[in-house]
């Protein structure tokens, strides 16, 4: 049988098809499209027309790819821009009415579930780790082990809101990294916590910006034909470095970083080191399987389930 999952992501809406049999999971199309459903007004909870109106034509697209497909099952899964806007529920109206497609808005906490789920299924939780999704409108950590999520949580602090909330100066200022700095204090006291509690010796990225990290870092990487990869941290560390001074136009130019996250990729640079100070963490992983992954696992043990009984 064949199920999609849409992952209707504040910045970029995905879809993905598989082939669901008794072995696993054979994804047989994948796209996206950036719709970058939080433009300008994220941070004031609320979708703007334009981006409403290209995130239902995203969805109609989808649908009819869907149907040509002769999908069994559709899951079409909203985060945060839609869970925190004034008029996501408009949003899903019209996306059922307009595209045919019904939106489950999920929390936070089920978020991270299948972000776990997606990284699971890669095989690289392979000792303590701590599984970091930097999304548009919220970012995710998971502490963890092979046999199951220790701690989990959900916050507010995504590219698009830090985006538009403290990115103004070209390059970056110190004063805004610095306010950028305070506020993830403020935000992630219990994230801290949590790590000095259950000691993860890993940070594990879930695709997004470090899909990019890892394209600029390995040369010759595919990133389609992977589920996980390494990365030297002092790499990492450099690359960082030269994107948070970079201007915007430097990092137009550079290989391997596509234009959705020419900015928002400073903000996930400054995320991501602000984590690797705090915990002392000295080894990355990419993980290529998401959310989007975890709820097509999902699906495949439910109907795997069933066909047991």
């Amino acid at each position: 049988m064949k199920a999609a999952v849409i992952d209707l992501g504040t910045n970029t809406f995905h879809l993905i098809i598989a082939d669901l049999t008794p072995l696993g999971v054979e994804v047989i199309y994948k796209t996206n499209l950036p719709v970058q459903l939080g433009q300008g007004r994220i941070n004031e909870n609320l979708i703007i027309p334009e981006a409403f109106e290209r995130g239902i034509e995203a969805l109609k697209g989808f649908k009819k790819e869907i149907d040509a497909q002769q999908v069994t099952i559709v899951r079409a899964i909203a985060t945060s821009a839609v869970r925190s806007a004034g008029n996501g529920k408009d949003f899903v109206i019209a996306a059922l009415r307009i595209a045919g497609i019904a939106i489950e808005v999920i929390s936070g906490e089920d978020e991270a579930a299948y972000i776990f789920n997606g990284v699971k299924a890669t095989g690289v939780i392979s000792q303590q780790s701590l599984i970091m999704d930097i999304g548009g409108g919220s970012t995710e950590f998971i502490i963890c082990n092979q046999d199951g999520p220790l701690w989990k949580k959900s916050y507010n602090i995504g590219a698009a809101r830090l985006l538009q909330a403290y990115f103004h100066s070209d390059p970056m200022s110190n004063e805004e990294q610095s306010a950028i700095q305070k506020h993830l204090d403020q935000k992630l006291a219990d994230l801290l916590a949590a790590c000095q509690k259950y000691q993860p010796q890993i940070l594990v990225g879930s695709a997004g910006a470090f899909e990019t990290f890892a394209a600029m870092l390995l040369e010759g990487i595919d990133l389609k034909t992977i589920s996980s990869a390494s990365f030297d941290i002092e790499q990492y560390r450099s690359l960082a470095e030269r994107l948070i001074a970079s201007a915007h136009a430097e990092r137009v130019l550079m290989p391997n970083l596509i234009p959705l996250r020419v900015d928002m990729i400073v903000i996930a640079a400054i995320l991501t080191n602000y984590i690797l100070d705090k915990t002392g963490l000295k080894a990355i992983s990419l993980s290529t399987y998401d959310l989007k992954m975890g709820v097509l696992y999902r699906i495949w043990s439910d109907q795997k389930f069933e066909s047991s009984k």
